[in-house]
């Protein structure tokens, strides 16, 4: 994705400055307390505004609690204490997490303010003159014990498909199917356990459609979301006429009573987003500013960062209300995929339903920030914390390559402090500099992955060169006294390009490094000169080993540990956000009966076979071919093949763009009536249904299948 408008560095003396930036995150639903899924996005949001701020850019980042809907209602009722005294509780548990996961908020809201109630009365008023409200009557499921109705998420029961016991009321996670949430076999109130009726009540909705020109180009314009998301969009939403959005809910309801239409509250997706702007206002009434030159001008450029679960309400419905009432629109919205640990999704049972306060009773947050990090890229794609991997990858990488160059060098200059001028070290320097422009790049992009991929890189470099000339060696060598220093000048100056360029993502450590080496570390430019003739303070621990022990502590403690209530999938990011049920396999067998396991094979028959994992880059109906999908697939670099695949009845061609896939890469190519194949897919099926096999996330183009 192409950055914004950002040069990678500070901005020359006479230069032109960067817009301004107000960046968001998902407001985190009132409900509950913070976890792992959660902190993913903020993290995410966090490591691009820190770089924002290191390169002299003015930059507001701003969140807020959601706190609207029939969640909070029925919680306060259980608990016997009003909607706001339960938000208000939150809220200090919320920002107390997020600090001490080192997010640096420039202010932190409520959607439950007098300035989000001001900005939703003037967007419905804009609606209402633009003629776009409408009133209907709607049908749902009502839970006569607590007097309310129920969202599809609120009501459990049997999938109608397949038979799947505890299923919520919009889609089955054990066949996938999507229903209504009327079609549940013995349905039950997630709130109260009670058989829910059907009972109609009045409705207001939002017509969206007289914005559908305007939103198709405005979705597919570059830079303004991954482009697998812009294509999603134009694939299931913007190919047809988009339907009505219902932003109203009858008494009772916690939320703001529409003016116009006593009663009726705005359904809590109405407000939520608003919660932006009415946090903002907030924010400039604090500090002197003019909401306008935020939300209403031109000049500043407005990132969201969101779950792929909440696409829609970000680039469809969000847009046609700021449209409608005059207001900026996102520059960017920047989209992640979902959380999932040691390959599953997060479970209590399992302790990997991990919460951000038990994580801190035993792990540095550092270790997640800079694993984080390591694995965001830019696109869309689904994330696993893999434990095993998160251990090896901070103590490998972050420890022994990163900070042990502090530490192997710096208590041999703590008494001469670094030498008057830079010694000569083979140009090391000057690249880590010239790298500079590249990690910065990488971070504006969001592709965090790549930029620490470029750091640890050059922390191999500084490694290499602290090897072979040996300070510790030098220094029982009488005379070396010199060479010794700028040995150690060397490596600090190397140490210290590295942590500015990771600051964004581990500000403790560079802070730490910056009290070390007598410096600032606050601007990513000052990686461009090095530090010379300064004193260096006496070695203090930076960081430790992370150890298994405490990572198994931390999922035992998880596993015993409430929770707390779940947060609704659709107000923060999805990260497995409900709690698992104990897992319960009831694989038949139907599908080895159909097809049962081919002959033995040996070994040496398997390695013939070579399996990579590819990238489809681009993918098309085959005129003529009632089955066929002609897919280019990437197998890294400029190598690419074209294979021809049966799946055109399974899959729309659109949906395909992106995905990772193993493909067969030494099948002898086929001509084919279409044109030559050069390759195979691999797919799964049992005649009636056929299922494209996926890499896990981490896995790259060109990696061997062993």
């Amino acid at each position: 994705m192409k950055p914004l408008n950002d040069g990678g560095s500070a901005p020359t003396s006479g230069a032109t400055p960067p817009n301004p930036l107000l960046i968001t995150s998902a407001l985190p639903y009132a409900n509950g307390h913070i976890h792992l899924g959660h902190m993913l996005e903020y993290t995410q949001t966090d490591i691009f505004a820190r770089y924002q701020r290191m390169t002299g850019r003015r930059c507001v980042y701003i969140c807020a609690d959601d706190t609207h809907g029939t969640s909070i209602m029925i919680r306060a009722r259980k608990e016997g204490r009003s909607e706001e005294a339960v938000i208000a509780d939150m809220s200090v548990a919320h920002q107390r997490d997020f600090a001490d996961f080192m997010i640096q908020f420039d202010h932190y809201g409520s959607t439950n303010s007098a300035a989000t109630r001001e900005v939703c009365h003037e967007i419905w008023a804009s609606l209402r003159k633009n003629g776009r409200v409408a009133k209907r009557d709607v049908t749902q499921l009502f839970d006569p014990q607590a007097g309310t109705f129920l969202a599809d998420r609120f009501v459990k029961g049997t999938c109608p498909r397949c038979g799947a016991p505890d299923q919520y009321g919009d889609n089955c996670d054990k066949c996938g199917s999507t229903y209504s949430a009327t079609e549940l076999v013995d349905p039950k109130s997630v709130h109260t356990g009670a058989r829910p009726e059907l009972k109609s009540a009045e409705h207001l909705f939002v017509a969206i459609e007289p914005d559908h020109a305007f939103l198709t180009e405005w979705t597919a314009a570059e830079g303004r979301m991954p482009k697998e998301i812009a294509n999603y969009l134009a694939g299931h939403f913007l190919a047809e006429p988009l339907r009505d959005w219902d932003v109203s809910r009858p008494a009772p309801y916690f939320g703001f009573e529409i003016p116009d239409a006593p009663g009726h509250y705005w359904y809590v997706w109405f407000d939520a987003p608003i919660g932006y702007i009415g946090t903002t206002r907030e924010w400039c009434d604090k500090n002197g500013e003019r909401l306008d030159d935020w939300w209403r001008s031109d000049k500043t450029e407005i990132v969201h960062v969101i779950g792929k679960d909440i696409v829609y309400f970000h680039t469809l419905f969000w847009p046609s209300m700021l449209k409608s009432a005059g207001y900026s629109l996102p520059s960017r919205v920047q989209v992640h995929g979902f959380l999932t640990v040691n390959g599953e999704k997060m479970s209590k049972t399992k302790g990997t339903f991990v919460m951000a306060r038990t994580y801190l009773d035993h792990l540095d947050p550092s270790y997640l920030r800079y694993y984080y990090a390591s694995k965001l890229g830019a696109r869309v794609e689904d994330f696993d914390l893999n434990v095993d991997e998160f251990v090896q990858k901070v103590n490998a990488e972050l420890v022994n390559k990163i900070v042990n160059l502090a530490s192997r060098s710096s208590r041999f200059v703590a008494k001469t402090g670094l030498s008057a001028s830079y010694p000569d070290d083979g140009g090391l320097f000057e690249a880590a500099a010239k790298a500079g422009a590249e990690i910065g790049e990488a971070y504006a992009a969001f592709d965090f992955a790549r930029a620490i991929r470029l750091l640890v890189g050059l922390a191999d470099r500084a490694n290499e060169y602290v090897d072979r000339v040996a300070p510790w060696a030098l220094a029982k060598q009488a005379g070396k006294e010199q060479d010794v220093q700028n040995a150690c000048t060397v490596a600090l100056n190397l140490y210290r390009q590295i942590v500015l360029y990771l600051a964004p993502v581990l500000p403790k450590l560079a802070a730490e490094s910056g009290v070390l080496l007598n410096c600032p570390m606050d601007r990513f430019d000052l990686a461009q000169k090095p530090l010379v003739g300064t004193p260096v303070a006496p070695y203090q621990h930076l960081m430790k080993r992370m150890e298994v022990e405490a990572v198994h502590k931390m999922i035992e403690a998880s596993r015993a540990g409430d929770p707390g209530e779940a947060p609704k999938a659709a107000a923060a990011p999805e990260a497995g956000a409900a709690e698992a049920a104990p897992a319960k396999y009831e694989d038949a067998g139907d599908a080895l009966a159909k097809e049962p396991l081919a002959p033995q094979c040996s070994i040496d028959d398997f390695t013939k076979v070579d399996m990579r994992v590819a990238r489809i880059i681009a993918a098309e109906g085959v005129p003529g071919a009632k089955k066929l999908l002609k897919l280019t697939v990437s197998l890294g670099g400029d190598t690419t093949r074209q294979v021809f695949a049966g799946i055109k009845a399974y899959y729309d061609p659109k949906d395909l763009v992106g995905r990772l896939v193993i493909v067969c890469a030494n099948l002898a190519p086929r001509q084919m009536k279409f044109g030559m194949s050069e390759g195979m897919v691999l797919a799964a099926g049992d005649g009636e249904s056929v299922f494209v096999l996926s890499a896990d996330s981490g896995a790259k183009p060109g990696m061997r299948v062993h």
